[in-house]
């Protein structure tokens, strides 16, 4: 498998970066790990969105769904497609309220809304805790994380390699479990462990770089690459406390990078 990072700032795009959103390549199969504000660009960089097999939302919140409404408006309304579409429609793995939720990212007003439905393109598979489901040959495995939506980390496996999304979460045991000897934890590092305004990070929201390492070194993970760092943050700061945890190699994610699993 292959990961290649479409962006990595956490909370919002950043100067640098699109907001989350990660390509994998397994096999023959392409899929998109959520898919933030900027990301449907980036991703045409590395592959013509026609070619996607799927795409996998942890959650809801704007910073790592917010494309999918340009992602709609390619599906719908491109003037040469290369197949119907309709005929054709794209997986979504994604929380239950995805239907609903990504109907109002797309409509433009309360009537329009009411007359929304995306099932013409897409074909909606909802996450839940435990959950198992298939991509063109690969297999997704879900856990439901801590965080203050309905939130998942992701588990994908193809070819005996395994790569773990974090998503969203604070500190949680369902991570770990999920992650349990994967080759990659692809982990959110969202803030420091001790800032001016806390001396231990606040529960249920986010993973401080050193409780990302922590969850590496608790499942036992080959390698830990570490992403989601707000732009009002130091990347750096967060690497080396997910270092000074951690055992195995640790990364910094950077957008347009490849990392092979």
């Amino acid at each position: 498998m292959r990961l290649i990072v479409l962006g990595c700032s956490g909370s919002g795009p950043g100067p640098a970066s699109p907001s989350s959103g990660y390509l994998v390549e397994a096999g023959d199969a392409r899929l998109v790990l959520d898919l933030g504000n900027g990301t449907l660009g980036a991703l045409q960089r590395h592959l013509d969105p026609w070619e996607l097999d799927g795409v996998v939302f942890s959650h809801l919140h704007p910073d790592h769904c917010a494309d999918f409404a340009s992602l709609v408006v390619h599906r719908r309304f491109h003037p040469r497609p290369p197949f119907d579409p309709t005929t054709r429609p794209l997986p979504v793995h994604a929380p239950v309220e995805a239907p609903d939720r990504f109907a109002a990212a797309f409509a433009a007003s309360a009537a329009e809304r009411a007359e929304t439905d995306l099932t013409d393109v897409f074909t909606f598979h909802p996450l839940s805790d435990g959950a198992t489901g298939t991509v063109a040959g690969v297999t997704l495995r879900a856990r439901a994380v801590d965080h203050p939506c309905d939130a998942y980390a992701v588990r994908v496996e193809h070819g005996g390699r395994s790569l773990v999304y974090s998503g969203d979460t604070g500190p949680c045991d369902g991570l770990v479990e999920l992650a349990r000897g994967a080759d990659v934890l692809l982990c959110e590092a969202t803030w420091p462990h001790v800032t001016e305004s806390w001396s231990e990070p606040p529960r249920g929201v986010h993973l401080s770089g050193r409780q990302a390492g922590e969850h590496a070194e608790a499942a036992g993970v080959g390698r830990l690459l570490v992403t989601h760092v707000p732009a009002w943050f130091d990347g750096d700061q967060l690497l080396a406390e997910a270092k000074a945890a951690f055992g195995g190699p640790v990364e910094l994610v950077a957008p347009d990078a490849g990392y092979t699993i």
